[in-house]
């Protein structure tokens, strides 16, 4: 089956497009059931967690992702500051991309290591040694994955975010200047959006 996995993010936006994050996974998942989707949750949701990574498969599943990745905005009064005037929260959505569109990180190269997971504890916390750390021994660059009930899943996902992590490092790399970067970070929310949803409903604006 095809599978497409999304990544949601904040950007260096304030903690309410973090906590949109969260909201609009679950608005994916919701709008992926009524296309006949799968969508999950590869990380626990958190309001203060500033990305989140979802999979999505099934046949769609690429137009699915091709009509979110991009700028989207949420239109609604901050559920933190009551008497903030602002009004329009923005995150971004990319694809993660495939293991051949970053050569450097290679399988031989990445050490993976069991560890307990952490957290505030509850029943989507795992209480045995499944969650998985994986270190690029070349960089010393890490990540851990601990929702995943199995050590194999948290394994797949820890790699994954590596994977992130490289194309995100590249992605500032190519900026070039200190001028480059502060405008790359502002594109989240002057890009042109390709959704808005609204209320505390999330209601899409057409």
């Amino acid at each position: 089956m095809k599978n497409i996995i999304l990544h949601i993010t904040a950007g260096q936006g304030p903690k309410e497009c973090q906590w949109f994050v969260s909201k609009l996974a679950n608005v994916f998942g919701k709008e992926a059931a009524k296309l006949g989707l799968e969508c999950e949750l590869l990380e626990r949701p958190d309001e203060a967690a500033s990305s989140l990574l979802i999979s999505v498969s099934g046949k769609g599943c690429e137009a699915f992702a091709d009509e979110r990745t991009g700028t989207i905005r949420w239109i609604g009064e901050s559920p933190f500051r009551p008497k903030h005037k602002r009004k329009n929260w923005y995150v971004g959505v990319k694809p993660i991309p495939n293991d051949d569109d970053v050569p450097e990180l290679k399988d031989q190269d990445i050490k993976y290591q069991a560890i307990r997971a952490s957290g505030p504890g509850g029943q989507h916390v795992n209480k045995t040694d499944s969650a998985v750390r994986a270190t690029h021994t070349p960089t010393g660059i890490t990540s851990v994955s601990q929702d995943q009930r199995s050590q194999f899943a948290n394994k797949k996902i820890a790699r994954l975010k590596l994977v992130l992590i490289f194309e995100e490092q590249r992605e500032l790399t190519a900026s070039k200047s200190k001028e480059g970067v502060w405008q790359q970070n502002r594109e989240l929310e002057r890009g042109n959006e390709v959704r808005c949803y609204e209320g505390s409903k999330f209601r899409r604006r057409s």
